[in-house]
């Protein structure tokens, strides 16, 4: 019986945090964006320890994928944020999707997903390029991929982009071929003085499927940007994931009940030290 009882006292605590930890950050998730802006004009300063006053500067956000889907799959909860803050989100996928030639159809489930987030279709760009094509069996040259991330944020004036990390959550290589496109903008020097980049952290398989049960888990280890999204946000994203009628096989449902991804986003920012870099 005391069993019992200590296991009810530790499941109510932690429901508890989890209560606590969702409406902390909620509260924090603007604070946080505007720290970021702020290190925008104040690079010596870092983005959540500055104390000095905010900047009134426009976000303009970009998030770049890989594929029709990667955008509700990983980056629902960080989409939705900005929408709700009412900050212009661009998406740049870089591939239409065609590993099973149906590049076509996907480019619709495509708009129809962002649609459903709150973005316009006049935000949504799709790359249909042979040299980046939808497969983990061939390498994205870093060049060409960086090029084409480039000219997007130089025309549409981005000063916050938002990309996968090293890992690629899911470790596709196309997701991990953006970020080395990404980091070499930034480690080069040749992204906008205005721009930083932020890459969504990969965490491991157990937390990933955890579900909302990630949440203080995501409070409490260190991040530089955090957003949570509660059960009308969850809706939201598993509506636009449910867009995507090609991709929706057995194990893709188990995923919209299950990832941490559809409710929690944490990033960091990738650095921006001017080096020569060459690119083989």
């Amino acid at each position: 019986m005391e069993i019992l009882f200590v296991i009810f006292i530790v499941v109510s605590s932690y429901f508890i945090l989890i209560k606590c930890s969702y409406n902390r950050c909620r509260s924090s998730f603007a604070k946080s964006c505007k720290h970021l802006m702020t290190f925008l004009s104040c690079r010596e300063k870092s983005p959540l320890d500055s104390q000095a006053s905010y900047l009134a500067v426009d976000v303009r956000a970009l998030i770049v994928t890989a594929h029709p889907d990667d955008e509700c799959m990983f980056f629902a909860p960080i989409i939705l944020g900005l929408v709700e803050m009412k900050i212009p989100v661009h998406i740049l996928c870089l591939s239409k999707g065609n590993f099973y030639n149906q590049g076509s159809y996907r480019q619709e489930e495509l708009y129809e997903s962002c649609d459903v987030l709150g973005l316009p279709a006049s935000n949504i760009c799709i790359l249909d390029r042979k040299e980046l094509p939808d497969t983990p069996k061939v390498e994205w040259n870093t060049s060409l991929t960086s090029s084409l991330i480039l000219k997007h944020i130089t025309e549409h004036s981005i000063n916050m982009v938002l990309t996968f990390d090293g890992k690629g959550v899911s470790g596709h290589a196309n997701h991990t071929a953006i970020y080395k496109a990404v980091s070499y903008l930034a480690f080069a020097g040749k992204l906008p003085d205005d721009c930083r980049v932020l890459s969504l952290l990969t965490v491991c398989m157990l937390r990933k499927y955890l579900s909302f049960l990630d949440v203080p888990i995501s409070w409490l280890l260190p991040s530089q940007l955090c957003c949570i999204i509660g059960s009308q946000g969850y809706q939201q994203a598993k509506r636009a994931m449910l867009c995507h009628r090609t991709q929706l096989l057995w194990f893709r449902h188990l995923y919209i009940l299950f990832s941490r991804y559809m409710l929690v986003n944490t990033f960091n920012v990738i650095p921006q030290e001017p080096k020569h870099v060459k690119i083989y």
